[in-house]
């Protein structure tokens, strides 16, 4: 499992919150002091958090479920891109498609429809339309991938959200509220950490600091998947060895078919030798009538 500690969360900056006057009540817990008018996180709950979440994503990354992050905020684009391709995840950087989740029937039509783009370019379909059509087409191809590109792979639900600023992505929130998606994100001290099921109290503006508790989430990811991979490769195993055992145990159960040689070995043996070398003792025709008795 991934492991941090108050000294690496220090260096990135991961304490600071915002403007006293800006802050939520119900931050109050995570809060440690105010210095200049800003107030401080208190980072040994931060790492507690931390190594909560991290066992919690591991779990449904083991269990093969997607986990989708969301980040639209201009510090977090590139780093949430980046770190959710490493992992395979889906992941939204651009605006926040309304309805992502609550109407995710119509989100997948409007990706297969970028497929069905695709597919024309392939086969040739694509070249019998007029110049018009196709510049319309590769705008609307173009506009596609730009919102949904990046979730083309997720082909259900998520098994979990995965939020940098709630108070910026507040639709994603409600939407995996309604649908009880399980929610982490990185909560500061002017948002309202009652909305999210697994709290990551740290600075979610600074670019270190997203990327630090982004490289914690991954590698905690990292290692689910890995287990999972192990698990996959060792119940292929098990059946293989199962299969080869069935094959062994029916070889012996099939009756042996003594070979010509083990046949001429038998012959040879001092029993039928003697058999064979023992003189006849001839019988007469009467003697074998008195034996049989008196017939009709």
């Amino acid at each position: 499992m991934a492991q941090t500690n108050v000294k690496d969360l220090l260096s990135a900056g991961v304490h600071f919150g915002h403007l006293t006057r800006k802050w939520n009540p119900n931050m109050a817990p995570y809060i440690y002091m105010e210095r200049n008018g800003i107030h401080i996180i208190s980072l040994y709950k931060t790492v507690a958090k931390i190594a909560e979440a991290s066992e919690a994503l591991k779990k449904i990354a083991l269990s093969g479920r997607k986990i989708l992050f969301v980040a639209t905020k201009k510090q977090a684009k590139d780093i949430v891109a980046e770190s959710a391709k490493k992992i395979k995840m889906p992941y939204i950087t651009e605006r926040w498609p309304g309805g992502m989740l609550t109407n995710f029937v119509t989100i997948r039509k409007a990706v297969k429809k970028m497929a069905a783009i695709d597919r024309m370019k392939k086969d040739g379909t694509f070249e019998t339309l007029s110049k018009k059509e196709k510049l319309q087409v590769d705008r609307l191809r173009a506009k596609l991938d730009k919102n949904l590109g990046s979730i083309n792979d997720m082909t259900r639900l998520p098994g979990a959200l995965f939020v940098i600023d709630i108070k910026r992505e507040h639709i994603a929130i409600k939407e995996a509220q309604k649908l009880k998606i399980p929610i982490f994100a990185m909560v500061d001290t002017n948002s309202d950490p009652r909305e999210v099921d697994f709290v990551i109290p740290a600075n979610d503006d600074a670019t270190k600091s997203i990327d630090k508790i982004m490289s914690l989430m991954v590698d905690a990811i990292q290692e689910g998947l890995q287990e999972r991979r192990n698990e996959k490769e060792s119940q292929e195993q098990a059946e293989t060895e199962g299969a080869t055992e069935t094959e062994k145990t029916e070889a012996v159960v099939e009756p042996r078919q003594e070979t010509p040689a083990v046949e001429e070995a038998k012959e040879e043996t001092p029993v039928a030798k003697a058999a064979e070398e023992a003189p006849k003792a001839e019988t007469s025709e009467d003697e074998v009538a008195d034996a049989g008795g008196d017939k009709e």
